[in-house]
């Protein structure tokens, strides 16, 4: 009688966790990228988001790994897409 309760749980909470993680992880990440990607091309800029950020830094006299810039374009596109413009202004002004 239990078993009839347990299992079905069981499955629904793995389908759940499975479906919430590959949505957090995957989709999430892919549908940022998408709109950071179709923002640069709406503005006409012709750099991805990896040169963006190593130019910046450049200009700001700063070295950075390329662990590292991943880690940021991940982070930036994520939580602040706006900033690869004001990265790219930046950039642009002091060139």
């Amino acid at each position: 009688m239990i078993a009839a309760i347990i299992i079905p749980l069981f499955i629904s909470l793995t389908i759940g966790l499975i479906g919430y993680l590959s949505y957090r992880f995957i989709i999430f990440d892919y549908l940022c990228n998408r709109t950071v990607n179709l923002t640069l091309k709406k503005y006409d800029i012709k750099k991805t988001q990896y040169q963006i950020i190593k130019e910046f830094y450049e200009k700001n006299h700063s070295q950075i790994s390329d662990k590292k810039i991943l880690h940021l374009t991940k982070k930036y596109r994520q939580k602040e897409p706006e900033k690869f413009l004001t990265m790219y202004d930046f950039i642009r002004d002091n060139s």
